[in-house]
């Protein structure tokens, strides 16, 4: 039954997986095409829904953390998921105002590059093609697993730096639009004001952003050191 259990577990995985790396590559195709064919300022039409998807699909990678199905800490996971989530639907989908900026697309390439390197892409392929499922799990290059753990050391900085920014520039229409807000009185006699709430998750950016580029390094040293080892 375990073993049952096992192959089920990294069947499902490795669907979840090659799922999410089309819509990444849907996304970052879409980017780059756009960007070099119409200017950035069109970027964010053409990636609008392969973003969502991708992006709205990583909360299943919560519920692997909390069921066991990964070894990522939640605690690692959830703020990550939590402000990519808060940047697709908070930002920009509610404030068309600043879809048309640069910071989009440096943005959404970010992401996607991190989500999975493009080399790793192709490597990936490689060796399920060649290898098949079974050999390719135990399978990987030493180059390939250096860029898995150190492509994040470029791309963090520059994904962090196109959220904060994005965040910024749509402080002002978060406040005149009183989009998401509740005034009192109301029945709940509650009240709740997204303009300071987007504030509050800008603050939490210079504590959390530093703590989790630390939490990487931690992952890389360890995961390179293991790989010598072996």
């Amino acid at each position: 039954m375990a073993g049952f259990l096992s192959v089920v577990r990294r069947v499902y995985l490795t669907l979840y997986n090659w799922i999410v790396f089309a819509g990444w590559a849907q996304v970052l195709y879409l980017a780059i095409t756009t960007l070099k064919e119409t200017g950035y300022e069109n970027v964010y039409d053409a990636i609008e829904k392969p973003l969502q998807l991708a992006q709205t699909a990583a909360v299943l990678e919560i519920l692997h953390g909390l069921v066991g199905l990964v070894r990522s800490p939640v605690s690692a996971t959830l703020p990550q998921i939590g402000s990519r989530l808060f940047l697709t639907w908070g930002i920009l989908y509610s404030f068309p105002e600043v879809r048309s900026h640069f910071l989009v697309t440096s943005l959404v390439i970010s992401w996607s590059i991190t989500e999975f390197p493009i080399t790793t892409w192709i490597v990936e392929i490689i060796r399920y093609s060649f290898f098949g499922f079974k050999e390719a799990l135990g399978f990987a290059p030493s180059w390939h697993l250096w860029l898995r753990y150190s492509s994040f050391l470029l791309l963090y900085p520059t994904g962090i730096t196109s959220e904060v920014g994005l965040i910024y520039l749509a402080l002002p229409h978060i406040k005149t639009s009183e989009m998401y807000s509740v005034r009192m009185p109301n029945i709940l006699n509650f009240s709740f004001d997204f303009f300071y709430a987007t504030i509050l998750v800008l603050a939490i950016y210079v504590p959390g952003s530093p703590h989790m580029y630390r939490y990487m390094l931690g992952q890389r040293k360890r995961a390179l050191s293991k790989s010598k080892r072996e």
